[in-house]
């Protein structure tokens, strides 16, 4: 016993109501029961039950209802209250908008023929849930409405046709709700393997600037040329007219040789003494490379 009653409470029954207009003193009678069993694991149906039910006053059911006829030959609550009760005491109920109506109808049937209505383990109204969850973004939160928004189709107000469209209303809804919370992940994942990112793309525009440049402007180096070191002046030292010493030597030799350590030991100064050197220009050669090695990446 105990082992089969865990087994009902971990079931979902999906159910509907079709009711007639209320009366003046707020009463409404059934007028059809659905409900699908529904696997909690796979969420596939897994069985059924749908009866129609004669109201005590049939004059009511124009109303509400269009299959007269059958409404009148149709059983009573009270002959199907035994298979409604075992359908759905004891476990989950899920619906839409079952906690302010269809529970209370039921509980009101059941009163009616005075008999304890059936508890449920736990219940789940999608209206409350996707009002919390999934928003206004079909428009409202009608069953019809939300139906149309997927493309299931149109709502026949029949109550085990209303059970599985509520069903699949909230397969798509929650199918919605798991890609949107993922997305942030999935673009985090898109970015390492090499889709264009907000940094890509913001590193990719100078790429495009370029592209729109004079062609002259493509033809530049991927790196700054370096102006050569201008030779010392030594024009003056080599002339063959040069200085001569006491004794009419020539001394621009010398003087060249004895001024050669001078003259290393000034370019070192003089390298120091140029400005630094500016950081390499970025082209569009650079742009693409570096576009390519994050798509390698």
């Amino acid at each position: 016993m105990n082992g089969c009653g865990n087994r009902r409470m971990s079931e979902i029954v999906f159910f509907d109501v079709e009711t007639t207009a209320p009366s003046p003193a707020g009463r409404w009678c059934l007028l059809e029961f659905g409900a699908i069993l529904v696997c909690p694991r796979k969420l596939v149906e897994v069985a059924s039950y749908d009866t129609l039910i004669r109201p005590g006053d049939l004059s009511a059911v124009s109303r509400r209802f269009t299959d007269v006829e059958a409404i009148a030959s149709a059983p009573t609550f009270r002959e199907v209250a035994d298979k409604i009760f075992d359908i759905l005491d004891g476990r989950v109920w899920a619906g839409h908008n079952i906690q302010r109506f269809d529970c209370p109808r039921l509980r009101e049937a059941f009163a009616d023929i005075g008999r304890p209505a059936p508890e449920p383990a736990g219940v789940i109204d999608s209206l409350n849930v996707l009002a919390a969850e999934f928003g206004r973004r079909a428009g409202d939160l009608k069953m019809a409405t939300l139906a149309t928004y997927f493309g299931i189709g149109k709502q026949k107000h029949r109550s085990l046709d209303d059970a599985r469209m509520n069903l699949e209303v909230l397969k798509h809804c929650a199918t919605v709700l798991l890609l949107e919370s993922s997305l942030p992940h999935a673009m985090q994942l898109a970015g390492r393997d090499g889709a264009v990112t907000r940094r890509s793309s913001t590193a990719s525009a100078p790429a495009a600037a370029h592209r729109h440049r004079p062609a002259m402007s493509q033809t530049k180096l991927p790196f700054t040329p370096v102006k050569a070191v201008p030779a010392p002046a030594a024009g003056t030292p080599h002339k063959s007219g040069g200085k001569r010493d006491s004794l009419g030597k020539p001394v621009g030799r010398a003087n060249a040789t004895s001024n050669k350590p001078a003259a290393e030991a000034s370019a070192p100064a003089a390298l120091s003494a140029r400005p630094p050197r500016r950081p390499t220009v970025v082209t569009p050669f650079h742009m693409i490379l570096r576009h390519s090695r994050a798509i390698l990446r």
